[in-house]
């Protein structure tokens, strides 16, 4: 594994590392983490030696969502403030993008994006706006796995109470928008303007729709443990299976894994070999 640095479309400088296999390879899996995480994760490493036998490397990266709070710094020496508290969520498509063009400067022609959590939510964001805005690189991208695929509705309502909610609107009135909620307000510690975002995400983006635009190689999982789902996780991913229309699809639950897949990675990783060989 190679320590990598590379720039995101907006200039943003990001970190993370790359598995290669002993074969030079045109294809390679890209693998972003979900909030307040980062790409130095036993999963993604199991992941990885278990595609490197397909002859498939790996690049897994830190988008600007990494750790709860974090300075993002950017090629003009600027500085901003993110981690999953303070980062716009929107500007993942910057990162992913920069991800893709970092890839194919290195001559990787066949890419396969993966995401967990709210990574996921962010490559299915970033590959429908790809779609609109800069089809060319639609070419390399081969296929998408979404990992834990965070409902967001399920998430908001977890947590949102109409006070909570009241109190994120006179904030940012207030010009308060960088404050931090109360810790009961979310997964994790989230400012005001990020709680009042995902609310926005969840009225404003149809999940199914974004599934059903992509048209290329889908592999979906969850876990039935902990996870961030509505519904049992069999029923869940028999619903997506069926409302999800996709030439090749593949779309299951781990039996017995949580949301981070702790102690099922190998299971995981399984599961993402099998895809690969079938859909060659």
């Amino acid at each position: 594994m190679e320590i990598i640095e590379f720039l995101a479309e907006d200039g943003a400088k990001l970190n993370g590392y790359i598995n290669k296999g002993e074969s030079k390879t045109e294809k390679i899996l890209i693998a972003t983490h979900g909030m307040s995480s980062n790409c130095l994760k036993q999963r993604e490493n199991i992941i990885a030696k278990k595609v490197e036998t397909l002859g498939i490397d790996t690049i897994c990266f830190n988008n600007r969502g990494n750790g709860i709070v974090n300075f993002v710094k950017f090629q003009d020496g600027r500085r901003e403030l993110a981690g999953t508290a303070f980062e716009n969520i929107e500007e993942c498509y910057f990162d992913i993008l920069g991800a893709i063009q970092y890839a194919i400067d290195l001559g990787y022609k066949e890419i396969y994006l993966q995401g967990h959590s709210l990574g996921a939510s962010k490559m299915l964001y970033a590959y429908n706006k790809l779609k609109q805005e800069n089809s060319e690189y639609l070419q390399y991208v081969k296929g998408i796995l979404l990992l834990s695929f965070v409902d967001v509705s399920a998430v908001i309502n977890k947590f949102s109470t109409e006070e909570i909610l009241n109190l994120a609107k006179k904030k940012m009135i207030e010009n308060q928008g960088m404050d931090l909620m109360p810790y009961n307000s979310f997964l994790s510690p989230i400012s005001v303007k990020n709680y009042l975002k995902y609310i926005q995400v969840k009225e404003e983006i149809n999940e199914y729709e974004q599934l059903n635009n992509l048209g290329i190689p889908l592999f979906m999982r969850w876990g039935n443990v902990h996870e961030l789902i509505e519904k049992p996780a069999d029923e869940h991913a028999k619903n997506i299976y069926n409302c999800v229309e996709n030439d090749f699809k593949d779309i299951n639950y781990i039996d017995g894994a949580n949301h981070s897949y702790d102690g099922k990675e190998n299971e995981l990783a399984d599961d993402i070999f099998n895809f690969f060989k079938n859909i060659k």
